[in-house]
């Protein structure tokens, strides 16, 4: 069994996922779509079963055993992901349905509280769309003003001006770590202490970044961090707000009902204490375990084993798609500025007939403009055809891509 980077084994990695084990169309399974979801290790599918087996309960109010077990193993997953993730207190790890519901936590209660007209709140043109609209939605409640960072040819961003964009009414800057679409690894600390020195808060979609590379919330120094378990190896339907303690106790609740209470009355009540005032009603018990479960998992196997892992598959993919003609890759040149994220064109093939062939080849990735459709159109296409690595892909399922590329292509006629 895998401990150390040293021993990092991707067979034997590949063996602790159940699912990658069949055929599907007549093909073993080659999965890259692992930017939309990762699949899930035996340790995370053995926690989650053993929790609804032997543990299932309510948690924080019941008296009698399964639930103060259960109570234990949700708030032991919170204290893990806060130590995992770099946190200076369990109280600033918030669970939340994932990424998306994280950021619309922060837009719908800091944002509607903070924001005035004229604010101006900070984004990039890379931004997926669940870190688009919620500003979106509060910038025409608020009359708060929406700027963006553009995008180079490359798709990395153009921080020339970033002096001038930061003005003094920019209250947030609100980006992405890691690009979905293009795979672009961000500068985010250049960002971070240029927003600080204007008095603005930053916040980082990093749904991309903590499946593939350690995150430090304190060193990076941002105040809200958003992500993911299902993206790293952990079960839907779980994600994690991180936000400075001293900020979270400011902002309002953003949902109201049973957990989140310190007292009830006819015409007002009182909020708990944090996290749970944000953690209205009875919360995803399973998926908090699970994610922890993850988080394990993800550190058993050992980050700077990953990333050396996908690096080279990354190489070696691009080096093999650069094979083919009238393949276009879209996203930074420079390998240390993307992550293992291709979105490419072949030629006329739309697509969507792109990743039908392929699914016929047994090989999974996804078409489509990604919830990025900024970024589709600052590429100049309405989609992209996108294959996305994880530590348990090989070198055999770059090739498996490669040949039913060549599929493709024997089809339109290339």
């Amino acid at each position: 069994m895998y401990q150390t980077v040293s021993t990092f084994d991707v067979n034997k990695i590949r063996n602790e996922f159940p699912i990658l084990q069949q055929v599907v169309n007549g093909k073993p399974l080659t999965y890259l779509d692992n930017a939309a979801t990762s699949q899930k290790p035996r340790d995370v599918l053995e926690v989650l079963s053993r929790y609804y087996q032997e543990d299932n309960a309510n948690v924080h109010r019941g008296i009698h055993e399964l639930s103060r077990r259960a109570t234990v193993a949700y708030e032991s997953a919170r204290e893990r992901v806060a130590e995992w993730l770099g946190a200076s207190d369990r109280a600033e790890i918030v669970w939340t349905r994932g990424t998306t519901e994280a950021i619309n936590l922060v837009a719908a209660t800091w944002g509607m509280d903070q924001l005035t007209e004229g604010d101006e709140v900070l984004l990039t043109i890379m931004e997926h769309h669940s870190n688009i609209v919620p500003w979106q939605l509060v910038a025409k409640r608020t009359g708060a003003k929406l700027r963006y960072i553009e995008l180079d040819a490359e798709g990395k961003l153009i921080l020339d001006d970033l002096d001038q964009l930061l003005t003094d009414r920019t209250k947030l800057v609100a980006m992405t770590h890691v690009s979905n679409a293009l795979g672009t690894v961000n500068p985010v600390q250049r960002v971070i202490e240029a927003a600080h020195a204007k008095g603005a808060l930053v916040l980082l979609d990093g749904a991309q970044a903590v499946p593939h590379m350690n995150v430090d919330v304190s060193a990076l120094g941002a105040d809200f961090y958003a992500f993911s378990s299902h993206k790293m190896c952990g079960p839907t339907g779980a994600g994690v707000l991180w936000g400075r303690k001293e900020i979270l106790e400011e902002m309002s609740p953003y949902q109201g009902g049973g957990e989140m209470i310190g007292f009830v009355g006819r015409d007002e009540s009182t909020w708990a204490d944090l996290p749970h005032k944000f953690e209205a009603g009875t919360p995803n018990i399973a998926g908090a375990v699970g994610a922890a479960a993850a988080v394990d998992f993800m550190e058993k196997v050992g980050y700077d084993g990953i990333q050396e892992h996908e690096a080279g598959l990354l190489r070696y993919a691009l080096d093999r798609m650069g094979e083919l003609k009238d393949l276009t890759v879209y996203g930074p040149k420079t390998l240390g500025e993307r992550s293992g994220v291709i979105s490419f064109a072949l030629g006329d093939a739309h697509p969507h007939d792109i990743a039908t062939i392929l699914d016929s080849e047994g090989v999974a990735i996804r078409a489509g403009h990604h919830c990025a459709q900024l970024v589709m159109k600052h590429l100049g296409v309405a989609a992209t055809t996108r294959a996305s690595f994880s530590m348990y892909n090989t070198t055999d399922d770059v090739d498996r891509l490669f040949e039913g590329l060549r599929v493709v292509q024997g089809i339109f006629g290339r």
